[in-house]
């Protein structure tokens, strides 16, 4: 561990926010991990991995799945690839996709994918055009699989290989994996099973492109901080600056309509929008995933923080507004790290 801890009061509102949407949730266990200042100033852990009898406490071992902020690694692969020139942002995706003949395809790019600006949808099991590319957004499932099919097919590498060699490995990472369900491990927080009680997760796929990655709340910070560090680590620059770049600044194609913006799959926060993931208050220019796990990873540049939240709950029950949960956890963070920096 290159940071020091240096354990501060100053975020317990950060805390007990957490401990509180935990209990709304009604989740098992969860965790929480903050970075600011390059020192980790925060680090909870609470609750069992699972609703069993017999359940693991949550440790700081204790691997969370992590549901679509896994897109922050599928986007840094992508980024990569465009980087050492495997594709452009704004190549055309039938040049890469064997099934170039569908029309849904027209005028789609890598960079739509990465924004979510792509229009492509699955009804009645065929492939179609909702709106034109750039037209507009939509949180569609189509885009991770056309990503992470097309960075394997031009880089010859799959998404979990490009992020063990370019991260996992340097860093010395532990506990940030890509699992397989037939041979779950003890510190694998169990996920609550969905209304068919299968798990959300079930799949043996391991290259990346399936939803079954699993992280610790720590390894999730130190991958967030070094988009904080723009790729260095222990003071050498281990990734090339230009690829977390790219990752976490703004590549959606018409940034003038009232949409989300996305770097490479990451929100990146412009102006204030009631539809937004982060809370007014945080400057622009920081970036979040959120995980319908309601795992949530929060970089803040302009306050050298970061932050993750960990929940061991699959979905969300009635009631419950995520967005408002979000985006309050966002505004704590910030409001906390301010007071931190002028102690």
């Amino acid at each position: 561990m290159l940071l020091e801890k240096k354990y501060t009061n100053l975020f317990e509102d950060v805390h007990t926010h957490v401990k509180g949407s935990a209990v709304k949730l009604g989740a098992s266990g969860g965790a929480l991990f903050i970075i600011h200042h390059n020192k980790i100033v925060a680090e909870h852990y609470f609750g069992k991995q699972s609703n069993t009898v017999h359940a693991r406490n949550v440790k700081a071992d204790t691997q969370f799945h992590i549901a679509s902020v896994r897109k922050a690694y599928i986007g840094f692969a992508a980024a990569y690839a465009i980087y050492n020139g495997f594709f452009s942002i704004d190549d055309p995706i039938r040049s890469f996709v064997d099934d170039a003949h569908l029309s849904a395809y027209e005028g789609v790019t890598i960079r739509n994918l990465l924004t979510h600006t792509h229009g492509l949808k699955i009804e009645n099991d065929k492939l179609i055009s909702e709106y034109g590319p750039g037209e507009s957004w939509a949180y569609r499932g189509p885009s991770i699989e056309l990503l992470t099919a097309i960075i394997k097919k031009t880089t010859g590498r799959s998404v979990a290989d490009i992020v063990k060699e370019q991260v996992i490995e340097p860093l010395g990472f532990q506990s940030t994996e890509w699992i397989k369900m037939s041979r779950p491990h003890l510190k694998t927080a169990n996920t609550l099973r969905d209304a068919n009680n299968i798990f959300w997760t079930e799949t043996d796929v391991v290259d990346g492109s399936g939803m079954n990655m699993y992280v610790s709340a720590q390894e999730l910070a130190l991958w967030g901080y070094i988009h904080l560090t723009e790729g260095k680590w222990g003071g050498k620059q281990i990734i090339p600056r230009e690829v977390i770049q790219m990752a976490t600044s703004i590549q959606t194609p018409n940034p003038t309509l009232p949409i989300h913006k996305n770097g490479c799959l990451w929100f990146v926060k412009d102006t204030n929008q009631p539809f937004n993931q982060i809370g007014d208050t945080v400057p622009k220019g920081s970036y979040q995933l959120l995980g319908y796990t309601n795992v949530a990873l929060l970089v803040i540049p302009e306050e050298k923080v970061v932050a993750v939240r960990m929940f061991n709950r699959y979905g969300s029950p009635d009631g419950y507004d995520y967005l408002e949960d979000i985006r309050s956890f966002g505004d704590t963070v910030y409001k906390c790290s301010i007071k931190s920096t002028m102690q």
